[in-house]
């Protein structure tokens, strides 16, 4: 497990004990962030550019099928599944972010924000344009309050008592709308990708959080490779066809 602790390597896990998926190989799904000197996205504006781009990746035709109509990610995207759903959050700029594009990944943008996603490569696989990028840098401010969560829309609330880089925050904020995916009906995950993926990422308050912990919505609890405690909860996804169920 390489490199493990210089990375924003974050890893959803629903428990403190190893289980059949930490048995398997373990896959990873990179994501780069674009941040030029000059010109740095908005903490708020990469977090949930980053929670899209993880949900436009599951949604595409590449990542679907089997067998036959297997698409070029399917395999990769079940094994990485079948596994934790590890993400690693890393940076470029210029001639970085160039490179990078050239890959095979999609690009998607926010206000500012512009993040790409990777098909999911072995832990100790990374494609080199990706392994030399670096994660220093990272650390992302809202130059003003983010305003307030469109109604009835779908929201990835942070937890208020964790303190975590811009990078690692991305990749929670990915967790969450991820789990939220695996829960919607095909007719529910069709009209969230038709918006576009529409989401708010935003900090609750202690005692919203306090009630959304018991809610039943998807939460997520961190294996803790990087910056906080193992089992801590980060992100709870709120989305309205959840609520309720």
């Amino acid at each position: 497990m390489a490199g493990v602790s210089s990375d924003f390597d974050s890893t959803e896990t629903h428990s403190d004990q190893r289980d059949e998926r930490d048995e398997a190989p373990q896959f990873v799904l990179p994501l780069v962030v674009r941040i030029e000197k000059t010109d740095p996205p908005a903490r708020t504006d990469a977090l949930e550019t980053a929670a899209r781009a993880v949900l436009t990746l599951l949604a595409d035709e590449r990542s679907l099928g089997e067998g036959e109509d297997e698409g070029e990610w399917a395999r990769a995207v079940r094994d990485w599944q079948d596994a934790r759903i590890r993400k690693v959050v890393r940076r470029a700029r210029g001639a970085e972010w160039r490179k990078a594009s050239e890959l095979p990944g999609i690009t998607v943008t926010g206000e500012h924000a512009e993040v790409r996603v990777f098909p999911p490569v072995p832990l100790d696989g990374w494609p080199k344009e990706l392994a030399k990028l670096q994660v220093s840098g990272t650390d992302l401010d809202d130059p003003e309050a983010p305003a307030e969560p469109a109604p009835g829309g779908p929201v990835l609330w942070m937890s208020p008592g964790l303190d975590m880089s811009a990078g690692k925050a991305m990749a929670q904020a990915g967790h969450g709308a991820q789990l939220a995916w695996w829960e919607l009906s095909e007719a529910e995950r069709a009209a969230w990708a038709a918006s576009g993926f529409a989401l708010s990422v935003r900090t609750a308050e202690p005692g919203r959080w306090a009630g959304l912990a018991a809610s039943g919505l998807p939460l997520v609890r961190d294996a803790g490779f990087t910056e906080i405690a193992p089992g801590s909860a980060t992100v709870i996804a709120e989305h309205p066809a959840l609520t309720g169920k």
